[in-house]
């Protein structure tokens, strides 16, 4: 293969790709605003040791797929695979554990080592959305449900289902994991290695595995229902009663677990059944003690992330591309007015173009070629007369009108064209 090709697990953003990948940011972005979330942009590599904590170092993201690397100070550095773990370090390197809540959404870049496949990349992007501080369901409530309007804004809404789980609290999630390290040790050599690894440190995440010896023995494991207890009954109830209030639909799914000590109560993920194997789209969960897990205090926390690639693989169309104006001036006259022009276009917030080079006909097959929804032509015979040539690419009609006016009727055009 050419050293030039793209690494293996990564793909350029051109084109169509860009604009949905730019769509679904933006979207997304938008309706954080709307519920008072600010944006974080954190470092898109930090010590290893703010993921091999977070995420728990018996988790395949530590074990198999993080990209860790010994920097030339000695100190090891992973690119990251996830932003929470990343808020949660700003939270407290910046002192504002003292400035609660904090509502913050983020965008960008991560990084696994996994297989590639169709919705799956080894650089991936996500959105994602934290809301540190309150500790009550209500919060977890409006947290889903300002994941589905996210779902809503791309148009997707209606092809996602939201699956909903209670992890207990802390109390009841140890019954609970005992009783399940003495359900899987009667099975111990019929599970996965992997699995049998995770039976004394992680159980919980064997309810997780997707090895197919695991899955027969996990569908009969014990469930963490039998084990709630009064205060993890209570917010699950509640949590639901929010969702009803919200007017949020969702299904339960009892087998959506999250396998560390600091996940709590609520985990939940949109899927969708389009994209095959890679059906989750959104998803997340309530962690109160990751921040303590961090070095921080004690502070409840609830969030979510989505891929874009996923969720852009899921928009019918594209967005569309805003038909740019094109200037054309004939002679180096005439170049000094168009100059004059583009920047009276552009600072009006229209898109505009010009075309350097060529006789008119070439100049015209360019604007079309860009799409261009109009031309304005500027040559000597215009100079004299004072006037310029707005020519309609749709309809092919043409008008001559003064430079001055030339903004504003353009603008009028913008303006019926988005009221259609």
């Amino acid at each position: 293969m050419s050293a030039v090709q793209p690494v293996r697990g990564t793909h350029d953003l051109i084109g169509e790709q860009q604009r949905r990948h730019a769509h679904v940011i933006e979207a997304a972005r938008r309706v954080a605003d709307r519920y008072g979330f600010e944006e974080w942009t954190t470092p898109i590599f930090e010590n290893t040791a703010v993921f091999a904590r977070s995420l728990g170092d018996t988790s395949d993201v530590v074990s198999k797929e993080m990209y860790t690397f010994t920097d030339r100070g000695g100190d090891s550095l992973t690119l990251r695979p996830e932003g929470t773990a990343a808020v949660c370090r700003a939270l407290i390197t910046n002192g504002l554990t003292q400035s609660l809540p904090q509502k913050v959404f983020y965008a960008g870049p991560m990084f696994r080592y996994e297989r590639p496949q169709k919705g799956r990349y080894r650089q991936f992007h996500q959105i994602g959305a934290e809301l540190i501080g309150p500790g009550e369901p209500l919060a977890d409530a409006e947290a889903i449900t300002m994941g589905r309007d996210v779902l809503a804004a791309l148009g997707v809404a209606d092809e996602v289902t939201l699956e909903l789980n209670t992890l207990g609290d802390l109390a009841s999630r140890a019954e609970w994991r005992a009783a399940l390290v003495c359900y899987f040790s009667d099975y111990r050599e019929r599970l996965s290695e992997d699995s049998q690894l995770r039976l004394e440190r992680n159980p919980l995440r064997i309810l997780d595995s997707k090895a197919p010896e695991d899955r027969l023995i996990a569908n009969s494991a014990p469930a963490l229902d039998l084990f709630l207890n009064d205060e993890s009954r209570r917010f699950w109830d509640e949590l639901r009663r929010g969702l009803d209030a919200f007017g949020v639909n969702y299904t339960i799914n009892p087998r959506i677990v999250r396998g560390l000590d600091y996940y709590s109560h609520t985990a939940f993920e949109f899927v969708t059944t389009r994209l095959g194997s890679q059906g989750t789209v959104l998803a997340g969960g309530r962690y109160d003690g990751l921040v303590a897990e961090m070095g921080g205090p004690q502070t409840p926390a609830i969030g979510w992330a989505g891929g874009v690639e996923r969720l852009a693989m899921l928009l019918d169309e594209p967005p569309p591309v805003v038909a740019p104006i094109a200037v054309i001036p004939l002679g180096s006259e005439a170049e000094c007015m168009a100059i004059h022009l583009l920047n009276q276009l552009r600072s009006a917030g229209l898109r505009a173009e010009m075309a350097y080079r060529g006789n008119l006909k070439k100049r015209m097959e360019r604007a079309n070629r860009i799409g261009a929804s109009h031309v304005v032509i500027l040559g000597e015979i215009e100079l004299t007369r004072g006037i310029v040539q707005l020519r309609d690419l749709s309809n092919g009609r043409q008008q001559e009108i003064k430079p001055e006016n030339v903004v504003e009727v353009l603008c009028q055009v913008e303006r019926a064209e988005q009221q259609v």
